[in-house]
């Protein structure tokens, strides 16, 4: 796998921290819970909330990565780095950066944008805010609308 592919692999995996997930083992077990964390190269992960295919409940489960199989996404991402820089994008024409690889958008340079919020300051630091505030409250409301 190339340096880009598995950079980009990690980052996936990164946006699944917190969320939940069904982990399928190479042996057929199924684990469903938090993804809390794992480390690289080795693909072990860390899960807690933990219900098995067999329904047992756990705290925390550790799996050994070369048993992994596949690893889903239960839930769609809050944020989508890519949308948001888009919709920034018609109020403020080329003054966005978008740098996928980390989750990140910069507007005028000063102005920083990530799944955790806005940070900057100013007029356009407060615009962004509020279009950050109103987007987040639409994709709420879509997820939860079942629209996914």
């Amino acid at each position: 796998m190339s340096v880009p592919a598995q950079r980009k692999l990690l980052m996936e995996l990164t946006s699944l921290l917190d969320k939940r997930v069904v982990v399928r083992t190479t042996y057929g077990r199924t684990f469903e819970g938090v993804l809390t964390g794992f480390d690289h190269p080795s693909l072990n992960l860390s899960l807690s909330d933990v219900k098995t295919g067999d329904n047992e409940h756990f705290y925390k489960v550790i799996i050994r990565g070369d048993v992994v199989a596949e690893i889903l996404a239960r839930e769609e991402p809050l944020f989508n780095v890519k949308e948001f820089a888009e919709l920034l994008e018609r109020y403020f024409p080329n003054l966005v950066k978008v740098y996928e690889e980390t989750g990140i958008i910069m507007v005028s340079e000063r102005v920083k944008v990530t799944e955790n919020g806005v940070e900057g300051v100013g007029p356009i630091a407060e615009r962004v805010r509020r279009l950050f505030e109103e987007y987040i409250e639409e994709r709420k409301a879509k997820l939860k609308g079942g629209s996914r």
